[in-house]
């Protein structure tokens, strides 16, 4: 209770600096017991961070580092220390929405934007209680561009959240997205970005861009089923030109396109085409792991929601979830052996954002990683996907002072990271409940 009492007393204290208007900025000490970087292969002990405004200043060994005087110190010493967690596939505009309650179509049709963008303002708290001070979020689910108002209202302070990478609407094609199953005669609004041609596709992506995308999301494929010989089948979507076009442009711009792709045909014009991030990869053969490689493509399995809310054995959609499950795990090993660069993401929104985000840390544990490859999967790996190292993803000089600890032994137990209590984020403390 002292602690959390002197952390509130700490930020009080800060806010009140900045509101007066102070050019100096606050100096903080951060003393690690134990210290995960983010990119060294080994943990450090005893260090001492020094934060001067929104920056790691200098990390070195407590015995040797001068604290500067009038520094504020932050005593955290029996935890274990790491950089702010980046999760690189969320859905901040979705609620794990329950089909009893209407489901995905609801969303659309029932519930008012500012409910939406409401609900979007919980999830990204929920995110930065967490521990996770970065999000990729892959689309607003047909809230248009209101992830650009989430991340602008984060920039300017009127909501806490994380630093946010957005892909505004996303794109598919004709028959490639929902809503679906209503009356041929009516035109239903569709939770991403329709198009048909490549001409299509660029203006898509030239709008999307234009008006504050940081990342496109494409859809490569749509609906999967067990087909006739055991296999998952998945739709795909747009053509190899319609994705060219889309990637051309993006990369003009000098930004990144992530494609959602389970398999077979659509995950290999999603190479095809130069994504620069599969998203999912459910299933992975030789070929496409191999063309990975040798094009330096990012794979972001999120692999938590295909183990959740599986429908009866006995019927398709239920055969069909477990088909996926089944496919994912050898595919993630494969890609895990072979080298393919791997990021953290969990589709959260997919997942209730009132589970802990940190669940997929303890999947890719039990598929094969090492809890140091999983965290630097969430930490320094991801920042580099973001065009962001040095920056994010790492406790170190230059970069910016997002810092997260927890009690346990995050290498030893990977679940402690379920359980952070402590967050900085930008140099400034979010929460502070270490004892």
């Amino acid at each position: 209770m002292k602690n959390l009492l002197w952390v509130l007393c700490l930020v009080l204290s800060t806010s009140a600096v900045a509101q007066s208007g102070s050019s100096t900025p606050q100096v903080t000490v951060i003393r690690a017991g134990t210290l995960i970087d983010g990119k060294a292969g080994t943990p450090r002990r005893d260090q001492v961070i020094i934060i001067r405004g929104n920056r790691i200043e200098s990390v070195s060994d407590a015995a040797s580092a001068k604290i500067p005087s009038g520094a504020t110190v932050i005593d955290l010493s029996k935890a274990t220390v790491l950089p702010g967690l980046i999760d690189s596939h969320t859905h901040i505009f979705l609620q794990g929405e329950d089909p009893a309650q209407g489901g995905y179509d609801a969303n659309i049709l029932n519930a008012p934007l500012a409910l939406r963008a409401a609900r979007a303002t919980v999830a990204v708290r929920r995110a930065l209680e967490q521990g996770f001070t970065t999000l990729r979020d892959v689309e607003t689910e047909g809230a248009g561009y209101g992830d650009v108002g989430i991340k602008e209202a984060i920039e300017k302070g009127y909501i806490p959240g994380p630093r946010l990478f957005i892909s505004t609407r996303a794109i598919s094609t004709t028959g490639g997205y929902m809503l679906e199953g209503y009356a041929p005669e009516l035109e239903m609004p569709k939770g991403a970005q329709i198009v048909d041609g490549p001409v299509e596709a660029r203006k898509a992506a030239r709008e999307q861009l234009d008006h504050g995308a940081d990342w496109i999301k494409v859809y490569m494929t749509h609906r999967s089923w067990v087909g006739k010989n055991g296999e998952l089948v998945s739709q795909p979507t747009l053509t190899v030109e319609e994705l060219k076009a889309i990637v051309d442009e993006t990369h003009g711009w000098g930004k990144r396109v992530a494609c959602h792709a389970y398999s077979g045909i659509g995950l290999h014009r999603a190479l095809d085409g130069g994504c620069d991030s599969i998203e999912h990869g459910l299933d992975l053969d030789d070929a496409a792991i191999a063309q990975m490689l040798k094009q330096g493509t990012w794979y972001v399995p999120t692999i938590s929601p295909y183990y959740n809310d599986w429908a009866p054995a006995d019927t398709p959609g239920g055969q069909r979830d477990r088909l996926r499950a089944a496919l994912h795990e050898p595919s993630f090993k494969k890609a895990l052996k072979a080298g393919v660069k791997i990021v953290f993401g969990t589709d959260m929104g997919g997942i209730p954002w009132t589970e802990p985000i940190a669940q997929e840390f303890l999947r890719m544990v039990e598929f094969g990683m090492t809890p140091m490859d999983a965290i630097q999967s969430a930490t320094s790996r991801a920042a580099v996907m973001l065009d962001m190292e040095g920056k994010i993803g790492v406790v170190a000089p230059g970069a910016f002072a997002d810092i997260i600890a927890v009690t346990g032994d995050p290498l030893h137990e990977i679940k402690a990271l379920e359980s952070v209590q402590f967050v900085m984020k930008d140099g400034e403390i979010f929460r502070g409940d270490v004892r």
